[in-house]
């Protein structure tokens, strides 16, 4: 048995035999615990801080003694006197084992710090960046050893790092020399290695010791939103989040849109591709300043996007997805310098990774998605639908990961709606409407309380009512064809027919009133007959999309639905059973997922190994076109009626009871007068 001090390091449990007088710091690192060092143990970065604990640690078999760690020194002294050192804290390369010893490691000083993803789901990202930062003390110039500044970074990096060989481009050159002499010899830098490269990349340097930290950005590009995650490097927490409509919606709301403009727009596709980088530039410039950081400091950046944003961000003319055969430019994953893209409020040195592609119609988003929630993983059969514009569905379990994509277009996002708007304060988010009495109750972004409630004018005085967003048109909807306003087919009954005076004529068809602010000078809000169409021609786009899929696999139910995006993550389950959005489960089954593709980004920006593990699954998924499917025509027309045509929906009804009415167009009062036949629905 050892005569030497036992080392004990929590959480993480690894244990090892050591000298007296070995640096913890240096234990650790034998051990492989995850101890962060930036300065390589010369005191400056306290990166490495950690707790020694004392007493009976029955649990480990050893009993800990004051003495067991070497006592408090000059340089630790100095360091809290300079910037502060909670109680108890150590700094791991200078205090030493000097008997059997228990030392925790704070989450603060794990460089690869798990971080639970709670958005999506309860797995977590194990940090494996492509980016770190290493402090090396440089050797200054020899006559009688003629080599470079660069050289002599390098073999720093080699002696005090075990660095292989680097690289640097002409912007870290002209630096270079100022840069060291100014921190008389000493450095900070930024090495940047993806899983392809074979020679680190010199993306940044400092003087000395710089208390900079490095963060990256998670960009999800989509036709409506561009949304981004500003994340530290070196333990993946999320400093800000934010996002900014997409500017390309004025060349049109949706993809082949745009590509109809790029087609008929000589230059059209440059005038997007400009739009676009200087909205992100703008993106970057705001969550920096959100997050009280400089631009500076952003030496990374992964982006997931649909193929046509995917091209149009790269620059290239998305005139070859608008016709079959749907040829991408490239499939594959891409690496970029970020000024490639013309982003220049972010470092100028900063590094892109834009995620593989599935297939012409399914890009680097879904691929992010099928990253996040790994349904090639699942034991059971999941359908994952990532509600937008452009819908990602996924299909699969470990022995098979089915995809597609379903245009939804804008409906969803509160677009081509009357009263329809971006989610924002005033806007209605939930809805119910009384079957009894057809009198809705609502409540509206920024406010708890339901309108029916006491207190709601209050609390809406500053925001008012100003319209309904994506999730409160679902809800309207849904819960109108509850309340027995809306008929199978889709058609608003009249006042005579529903027996509400919310029933209002409109043409030959009606429309039903939620709000009515005239009388303050305030909008009324309505659901009309096109609102209901543009709902009815975005979930059937959806749903046939899934049910394509399932053709395919060769079933007819799944086990599980998830449904992701920042719209999946507000929608109610039940609503969207209701109107035939997705296949019919239980509604235990169906759950949310959050902003996945998002949510995937950030594991790509966050784990080396995750890349690699995306790249080979988009490989092995198959991908189904449902622009030249016959099949997908014919889901499309059965999924128009609410909540379906023919398939069959035994879950829903166990929750509600959809009655069958029947109305018609002819006239204010038309359709059939009396005609309200109940009965329960499946």
């Amino acid at each position: 048995m050892s005569t030497e001090p036992l080392v004990i390091f929590t959480p993480s449990g690894k244990r090892g035999h050591f000298p007296a007088g070995t640096p913890i710091l240096t234990a650790a690192r034998q051990l492989g615990v995850d101890l962060d060092s930036v300065c390589g143990g010369r005191g400056i970065c306290s990166k490495c801080q950690i707790t020694p604990s004392f007493g009976e640690f029955s649990k480990h078999g050893v009993t800990v003694q004051e003495d067991a760690i070497s006592e408090w020194n000059s340089v630790e002294q100095r360091y809290k006197d300079k910037r502060g050192l909670i109680d108890g804290r150590r700094l791991g390369c200078q205090a030493t084992v000097q008997g059997d010893i228990v030392i925790d490691v704070p989450p603060e000083s794990q460089v690869h710090r798990q971080v639970v993803r709670k958005a999506a789901s309860d797995r977590t990202i194990t940090m494996d960046p492509a980016t770190h930062l290493y402090y090396v003390e440089v050797d200054e110039p020899d006559m009688h050893e003629p080599t470079g500044d660069l050289e002599r970074l390098e073999r720093a990096l080699q002696e005090q790092w075990e660095i292989g060989s680097i690289t640097a481009d002409l912007k870290i050159l002209t630096r270079l020399q100022t840069v060291l002499r100014k921190g008389k010899w000493t450095a900070t830098v930024a090495l940047h290695k993806s899983h392809k490269d074979d020679a680190h990349k010199v993306v940044e340097i400092w003087s000395g010791m710089t208390e900079d930290r490095i963060y990256g950005l998670a960009i999800d590009l989509g036709s409506t939103t561009i949304a981004a995650h500003l994340c530290d490097l070196r333990n993946g927490e999320v400093k800000a989040s934010t996002g900014v409509m997409n500017p390309q919606i004025r060349f049109g709301e949706d993809l082949m849109s745009r590509v109809s403009y790029a087609m008929m727009n000589p230059g059209g596709d440059q005038e997007m591709t400009n739009a676009v980088r200087t909205a992100i530039n703008g993106l970057t410039e705001a969550i920096a300043t959100e997050a009280g950081i400089r631009p500076f400091q952003i030496l990374e950046t992964v982006f997931v996007c649909n193929p046509v944003m995917h091209h149009l961000l790269l620059g290239i003319d998305p005139v070859e997805l608008g016709q079959a055969p749907f040829a991408l430019a490239t499939s594959e994953s891409l690496a970029l310098n970020a000024r490639d893209l013309d982003l220049n409020v972010m470092n100028e040195n900063a590094q892109v990774y834009i995620l593989p592609c599935i297939a012409g119609h399914v890009g680097a988003d879904a691929a992010a998605v099928a990253l996040s929630e790994e349904p090639d993983k699942s034991e059971d059969l999941v359908l994952v639908v990532d509600v937008g514009t452009n819908a990602e569905i996924l299909l699969g379990n470990k022995e098979r990961v089915l995809a597609c994509s379903s245009p939804t277009g804008p409906a969803f996002e509160g677009a081509q709606i009357s009263s329809g708007q971006r989610a924002a304060p005033g806007a209605i988010e939930r809805i119910e409407i009384n079957p009894e009495t057809k009198e809705p109750r609502f409540r509206v972004i920024g406010s708890d309380i339901w309108s029916d409630e006491d207190g709601f004018d209050a609390v809406i005085a500053t925001t008012g009512i100003t319209g309904i967003c994506g999730s409160g048109i679902i809800e309207a909807v849904a819960e109108m064809r509850i309340a027995g306003l809306l008929d199978p087919k889709g058609l608003i009954g009249s006042a005579e027919q529903t027996g509400t005076s919310r029933s209002i004529p409109e043409g030959r068809t009606h429309s039903y009133v939620i709000h009515d602010g005239s009388a303050e000078g305030g909008p009324v809000i309505t659901v009309t007959q096109g609102d209901i169409r543009a709902i009815q021609l975005a979930k059937s786009a959806l749903y046939a999309g899934a049910r394509l899929l399932m053709d395919e696999m060769g079933v007819d139910t799944v086990d599980r639905v998830v449904l992701a995006g920042a719209f999946g993550a507000h929608i109610s389950t039940k609503h969207a059973m209701v109107l035939g959005m997705i296949p019919d489960a239980p509604l235990d089954k169906v759950t949310s997922a959050g902003n996945a593709a998002g949510t995937g980004a950030r594991i790509a920006l966050s784990n080396l190994g995750a890349r690699v593990e995306i790249e080979r699954i988009v490989r092995e998924i198959t991908k189904v076109e449902t622009a030249i499917e016959p099949k997908f025509q014919e889901h499309f027309v059965n999924a128009n009626a609410i909540p379906h045509a023919t398939d069959p929906f035994p879950e829903l009804a166990k929750i509600t009871t959809l009655p069958d009415v029947s109305f018609n167009t002819g006239g204010s009062g038309g359709g059939d007068q009396g005609g309200r036949r109940r009965r329960r629905r499946g």
